[in-house]
């Protein structure tokens, strides 16, 4: 999470443009639009062998690694650290240290939130921790947080285990629900400047969600075992399909699936870099990071290098497209910096 490398698969272009499938509301077959009816047990990243290779970069001693994110405002990389219960807040600035906070809790994922703050999503809280002081405030929710993200109005959404959506404003008070549907677990969210959509894993699908009216829209299959997902400049949601192996690429709020395309190993973690337009994908069964460019109708393949083991978290600094990639068995964290790479500045 091991088939063969994307090198391999260059002949499978052809096949794969076949199978890029433009999906309508109209046009949806009943296997994408019935998402209820389909239920699969969300898999975790594939297991790494021991590297064979020296990972590309800088490779630093750090804790375990469930997540990371990196704010460019204050030049720091945020990290989901010992088995998630606390966040590790890294300068990058060769002077600054290392700041630890404490969680008490196990958090489900790393947001980068609004105004140099994180969110780490809780059972029974949602956290905000600003980057800059590592001052931490909590949101309280009546129920187990898996998702959170920031919304232009100045509100945050909050998605927990049962499939329910949240719309919290500044004091904590609840505005909006969305619940009931096909949505099973709100295991990822992501907010674009079309909307709002949700991951659901066991459901392996990607769902719009209609906040107005507190209803779900338009809901598409992710795959056959969705894993992480993230956005863009463009309003497009990027998810791994780490059983089926593949990058799948939607527009978001009417959903269409616009690309998908054969990686060659199980896909987990995924980061864009909107300097270059490339989207890196992390192959933990391989221990490698690879990057596509997505404006040519299907994925293209730019760069492919080694990484530490077990890679299962990935951030980009978006001011200089340097990488960084976190080991989840405490084999180090990887920068990766741009320049020397193909196409770095």
């Amino acid at each position: 999470m091991r088939t063969p490398s994307a090198r391999t698969l260059r002949a499978a272009v052809a096949s794969a443009l076949a199978v890029v499938t433009v999906l309508s509301v109209s046009g949806c077959s009943s296997d994408d639009e019935n998402s209820d009816e389909i239920s699969v047990e969300p898999q975790p990243p594939a297991q790494s062998p021991a590297a064979a290779v020296t990972p590309a970069g800088i490779v630093t001693d750090f804790a375990p690694v469930s997540a990371l994110t990196f704010d460019p405002v204050t030049r720091t990389l945020v990290a989901l650290t010992d088995s998630s219960t606390s966040v590790s807040l890294v300068g990058t600035d060769a002077a600054a240290q290392t700041r630890v906070i404490d969680l008490g809790s196990v958090g489900a994922e790393l947001v980068a939130g609004r105004d140099s703050t994180v969110l780490v999503p809780l059972n029974g809280s949602v956290a905000r921790i600003d980057v800059a002081d590592g001052q931490r405030t909590d949101l309280a929710v009546e129920s187990n947080a898996l998702s959170a993200a920031d919304l232009p109005d100045g509100t945050t959404a909050v998605g927990d285990d049962t499939g329910t959506i949240r719309v919290l404003d500044a004091s904590g008070q609840v505005t909006r629900t969305v619940s009931g549907g096909s949505v099973t677990s709100a295991d990822a969210l992501a907010s674009t400047p079309k909307g709002v959509s949700v991951l659901d894993r066991r459901q392996t699908s990607v769902t719009d969600l209609n906040l107005d009216d507190g209803t779900l829209g338009v809901a598409l299959r992710a795959g056959e075992g969705a894993a992480e997902m993230t956005s863009d400049e463009f309003g497009r949601l990027l998810v791994t399909d780490s059983t089926g192996t593949e990058l799948l690429v939607f527009t978001s709020h009417d959903l269409l699936m616009r690309q998908r395309f054969p990686v060659g190993s199980k896909p987990w973690a995924i980061a864009y870099d909107e300097q270059s337009g490339v989207a890196w994908v992390t192959l933990p069964a391989l221990n490698e990071v690879v990057g596509y460019t997505l404006d040519t109708g299907i994925p293209v393949e730019t760069e492919r290098l080694a990484t530490v083991r077990q890679p299962d978290s990935i951030a980009v600094d978006d001011n200089t497209g340097d990488l960084y990639i976190g080991s989840a068995t405490g084999d180090g964290l990887q920068r990766i910096p741009s320049a020397g790479r193909q196409g770095g500045t």
